[in-house]
């Protein structure tokens, strides 16, 4: 028959879909090629038209083959290149391809179900039915819902074709078993997506009841457990339906995915990871449905096959882990089996701050389980020292171990736990960086901070030491000394001074604040001389700061210990810096008059070393002079010129009382008095108001006092054989110019008032100290000079004129004839002033005579007779008075006159001759048995003028 016989036989309405099936699939396949993507929508709409007609072809077949079946093989044929050529399109950036696949394996599968016989082969079924689920499948993942339910719709008509399907040999008992679970399996997966939950559970079930599933190749049905897998999975995903709302629902699917997987051969490739992919999601379905037995069993049963993959640490894998551990948690499982858990995930988990910090927090969790998180504490630092890339990390597992044993009541555990993490990781030979060092010593710092506080004393001096370890010391080498020092101050409160002795001993020695903290252990034990050398100590520092001096000060005040007290004030009054400043030169006044104070009451005390104590006093009135006088330069005076009139009284009150209680120290006692002298004359000198003139009385006392304890001093050494002749220089030097200022003083200052008396004595005993300075010196000029002086001054002082007579009297070396105008000047002076007593007077007119007679002169016998004539006479005037010429005096110049004449006579001096012997015989009135005497003088006088006047007359 004839293409035009056969064509006219064809219904014309199934021609015509025919042709126009043929007409879009001409162009459609001509642009299949094209590589212009902008095409593809109008190939989608061409497929789905073609689809459509082949729909509608299906539908038109009549019931006899013979009119359409060359049409539906060429339909056939046309729907097998679409369904090959479905896997060769192309996927571009803008366009995956998965639209125009679908669209292809719908167009394919309608033109393959429209050239079906009526009554397809087995075979035939199979394929159709395959095409069929696979399609279905393809258009629900793009969510065509409709087209997918239309093609699964056809797939069931050709499922139940298939079931009773006549096999007689079985031979195709396993094709009809694939392509039935294929069927099912997509059902089950269209429905499921398109909501139908009831059908998708159906086929799900239809396929698990099926027994010939297990004879579906190993991929098959890999791809059916993982099916069953996503379903479960996305269950739990989304439980916003109410259908889903039950995590016990995904445990049915996902046990079905694993019963499917657990039929598989782990030698099968990807079956070993989809069995876990499996569990695991089993177990957190187990675990959020809160079956937590189950769900721990599985995860029991998972975990050590994941251990065993290379890629055991995975981030799949680290959530089972995590998993395993919630599992434990929730069911207060065994501390051991928790932190068997949290040990898997640590010695697995890739270290990164996010898995780190996962740790840390979920530790955080566990703040009654102490043990077991210090056990996790522990494993976590020995994975991240033994780890090189944990290194980086080892710091914040640090601060997380402190911060857990800052909550441990067992205090000496944790400081145990604490310093073997730091050992650990020293002897791990890695060293912290600065900032995480910081970090640690803040906590420890904090922590002991907290407990100091709380005045628990021994455990904070004990968080304090910890940040002392080499670990931190190495990094900051400083904060060790500051973590001794804070331990040190807890003992310290705790009372308990030796061990803060103990600790801080363990400080460098050249840090201020050290030695600030020694002066609070000695001065709570008492150790004065320790807590002064600690004072001297701290300012050597090179760190010092004046602040450490004032609070020591004030502590030293408060513990009532005056020696530190004082040292402290001194060492306070050597950190001011004497500038220009009025301030400053105020404030070291007031120092001053605070260290001389306190060193005077210390002073008090019979037991105090009062050598060093009267050195100290007279440093710093030296000191307040240097001050004064720089006031003065700096027109600064007024600030502290009531500072000076203390301080002048003082030091001249000072020295006043030293005169009668500091023997052996006569040399500091002067330098009082001249201090006294020199800041007195300051005041007087700078005082804004009329000076009281008695303030010039105690200024020529000080002055006169300074230079009698000179003097004092100049003996001692001299009696010791220890003569200085510069210093007696200078001493000469400084009676002088004393002498000039107490005379100078008197004229303008004191007049004639009722001290000028005794002023005047002190002019007169300041010659006689000349006197005696000049004569250890030798200079015999100066002294005739100083005395001829002293006589003519006319001053009514008995006692000076007899010292002046001593000193050149006992002096061994004097000359002669200093000796003798000396006494001869004092006895002028005293004769003239009627101030010699008779005893006096007849003493030193015996020197003179002597002296005189010893030159054996005219005129010096001549001057001796006067002066024996003198002595008659005063013996004349005796007879009345209370005191009588001495009697052995009376002899020796009548015995001398006698003597005297007897030898001018012999020298044929008559007329001296007569003049001796006649004041002989006039002594011998006044002398035992005078007148036996008188008349033996006479007749030898006689005898010896009838001897030698004739050979004088010759």
């Amino acid at each position: 028959m004839s293409g035009s016989a056969r064509k006219k036989k064809v219904q014309p309405g199934l021609q015509q879909t025919f042709d126009s099936i043929k007409d879009i699939l001409i162009t459609t396949k001509a642009q299949l090629d094209d590589t212009d993507v902008t095409i593809r929508p109008s190939l989608i709409q061409n497929l789905r038209h073609v689809a459509t007609l082949a729909e509608s072809f299906t539908e038109q077949r009549p019931k006899s083959e013979k009119e359409w079946i060359q049409l539906a093989d060429t339909l056939d044929q046309e729907g097998v290149n679409l369904w090959n050529i479905s896997g060769l399109v192309r996927k571009y950036p803008e366009d995956d391809g998965r639209a125009l696949i679908g669209t292809l394996r719908l167009a394919a599968f309608r033109l393959v179900e429209a050239g079906l016989e009526a009554k397809p082969g087995l075979e035939t079924l199979l394929h159709t039915l395959q095409l069929a689920s696979k399609t279905g499948v393809t258009l629900s993942e793009l969510g065509n819902n409709d087209a997918a339910a239309s093609v699964l719709t056809s797939a069931a008509k050709f499922e139940e074709m298939l079931r009773v399907a006549s096999d007689p040999d079985g031979s195709h008992r396993q094709s009809k078993a694939c392509a039935t679970i294929v069927y099912f399996s997509s059902r089950m997966e269209a429905a499921w997506k398109e909501g139908n939950y009831t059908v998708a559970e159906f086929m799900s079930q239809k396929i698990i009841d099926n027994d010939q599933r297990l004879a579906l190749p190993a991929h098959d049905r890999s791809m059916l457990a993982a099916k069953f897998h996503a379903i479960g999975k996305s269950m739990l995903k989304d439980q916003t339906e109410p259908r889903r709302s039950k995590p016990s629902d995904a445990v049915v699917w996902l046990q079905k995915a694993f019963s499917i997987a657990d039929q598989l051969e782990d030698s099968t490739s990807g079956v070993p990871q989809l069995k876990i992919s499996i569990l695991r999601t089993l177990a957190r379905a187990y675990f959020l449905s809160e079956s937590f037995d189950s769900a721990e069993a599985t995860l029991e049963e998972l975990v050590p096959s994941i251990d065993a993959l290379s890629d055991h640490a995975s981030s799949e894998y680290q959530e089972l882990r995590w998993l395993r551990l919630a599992v434990l948690k929730r069911r207060r499982a065994a501390d051991s089996a928790v932190l068997d858990a949290y040990k898997s995930i640590i010695d697995h988990v890739e270290l990164s701050e996010t898995t780190l910090t996962d740790i840390l927090q979920d530790l955080r969790t566990l703040n009654s389980k102490y043990v077991l998180v210090t056990n996790v504490n522990q494993h976590l630092l020995q994975r991240t020292l033994g780890c090189h890339a944990g290194s980086d990390y080892v710091d914040r597992v640090l601060l997380s171990l402190i911060i857990h044993c800052s909550k441990d009541d067992n205090h000496s555990r944790a400081m145990k736990l604490i310093d073997a993490a730091f050992t650990s990781v020293c002897e791990a030979d890695i060293q912290l960086q600065c900032v995480p060092a910081t970090a640690c010593l803040s906590l420890l710092w904090q922590y002991g901070d907290r407990h100091y506080n709380a005045k628990r004393w021994s455990e904070a001096a004990d968080w304090f030491v910890a940040g002392s370890h080499r670990l931190l010391k190495d990094v900051s080498p400083t904060s060790a000394s500051k973590c001794f020092r804070k331990a040190a101050l807890c003992h310290i409160e705790q009372k308990q001074y030796a061990r803060a002795s103990v600790v801080i001993r363990r400080c460098p020695v050249n840090e201020a604040a050290t030695h600030y903290v020694i002066f609070l252990t000695a001065i709570h034990q008492d150790l004065e001389d320790e807590a002064t050398e600690a004072i001297h100590n701290m300012m050597e520092a090179p760190d010092f700061d004046r602040k450490m001096l004032l609070l020591a000060t004030q502590i030293s005040h408060e513990s009532e210990m005056k020696t530190v007290l004082l040292k402290a004030l001194e060492a306070l009054l050597k950190t001011l810096k004497m500038t220009n400043s009025g301030e400053t030169a105020v404030e070291a006044m007031t120092l001053l008059r605070c260290i001389i104070r306190l060193a005077l009451k210390i002073l008090m005390d019979p037991t105090v070393d009062k050598s060093a104590l009267i050195s100290c006093v007279v440093k710093h009135f030296q000191t307040a002079k240097v001050l004064a006088d720089a006031a003065c330069e700096q027109k600064a005076i007024a600030l502290v010129i009531k500072d000076i009139s203390w301080l002048w009284r003082t030091a001249y009150n000072c020295a006043v009382q030293g005169c009668s209680e500091w023997e052996g120290y006569q040399d500091q006692i002067s330098t009082l008095f001249d201090l006294a002298k020199d800041l007195l004359t300051v005041y007087c000198e700078s005082s804004p108001v009329e000076v009281d003139p008695e303030l010039y009385v105690h200024l020529i006392n000080a002055s006169f006092s300074s230079i009698s304890g000179r003097i004092f001093t100049a003996r001692e050494l001299k009696s010791s054989g220890n003569v200085d002749v510069e210093r007696f220089r200078e001493i000469a030097a400084e009676i002088k110019t004393c002498t000039e200022k107490i005379s100078e003083i008197l004229q303008k200052h004191v007049g004639n008032s009722s001290n000028s008396t005794r002023i005047r004595y002190f002019l007169h005993t300041l010659r006689v100290f000349e006197t005696e300075i000049l004569v250890q010196l030798k200079e015999w000029d100066r002294v005739l000079r100083l005395v001829d002086e002293i006589a003519k001054s006319g001053l009514p002082a008995l006692g000076t004129y007899e010292a002046i007579a001593d000193i050149l009297w006992t002096e061994k070396d004097c000359p002669i004839n200093v000796l003798y105008g000396g006494l001869e000047a004092i006895l002028h002076a005293s004769l003239d002033n009627n101030t010699l007593s008779i005893e006096k007077f007849s003493r030193w007119l015996r020197a003179i005579c002597t002296i005189i007679l010893a030159r054996s002169t005219s005129a010096d016998r001549v001057k001796a007779i006067g002066y024996v004539e003198q002595a008659v006479t005063v013996m004349e005037q005796s007879i009345e008075s209370d005191e009588a010429y001495p009697i052995d005096e009376r002899l020796w110049l009548l015995g001398t006159s006698y003597n005297t004449g007897f030898e001018c006579l012999e020298a044929s001096l008559l007329d001296e001759a007569k003049r001796w012997f006649e004041t002989a015989t006039v002594i011998c009135k006044f002398v035992p048995g005078g007148n036996e005497s008188a008349k033996k003088i006479s007749e030898t006088y006689a005898q010896l003028l009838a001897r030698y006047a004739p050979s004088l007359q010759e």
